[in-house]
């Protein structure tokens, strides 16, 4: 099964000066295997706010080996309705949280996060997360 990734798992594989955690070592197996899924939003937050032009570019050739999954305008409706079914039941998420849901949910996908506020909007949506 693929697995949507999100951008703290990109994040903590893409540190150089970090040691290699276990969310880097289990992303860079998803990517050998070929499982490994990015949508856009999460490309654009991950480029963002890198002050140096060369590290920018070199980060953005490096995802250009990941092809966005398209993101449809259903995908946008269930994530406003996720984002409303959580909102009340008390849990507040970010309408990037809640897209990262609604593709993974339409996709049949597991997504790997290391947000804990996943584990929350799953007891409200049908989201399954990747345990490693």
């Amino acid at each position: 099964m693929n697995v949507l990734v999100d951008t703290p798992v990109w994040s903590a594989a893409l540190r150089r000066a970090a040691p290699r955690s276990t969310q880097a070592n289990t992303l860079g197996e998803l990517i050998r295997q070929g499982r490994a899924q990015l949508i856009g939003p999460v490309r654009q937050e991950l480029l963002s706010g890198i002050r140096q032009v060369a590290q920018f570019e070199r980060l953005r050739d490096d995802l250009r080996a990941f092809v966005d999954l398209p993101i449809e305008t259903t995908d946008h409706e269930q994530a406003a309705e996720y984002f409303n079914t959580c909102r009340g039941h008390g849990i507040q998420g970010s309408n990037t949280d809640y897209l990262l849901c609604a593709v993974a949910v339409r996709r049949g996908l597991t997504l790997y996060t290391t947000d804990a506020d996943f584990d929350h909007y799953a007891r409200y949506v049908p989201l399954v997360l990747h345990r490693p």
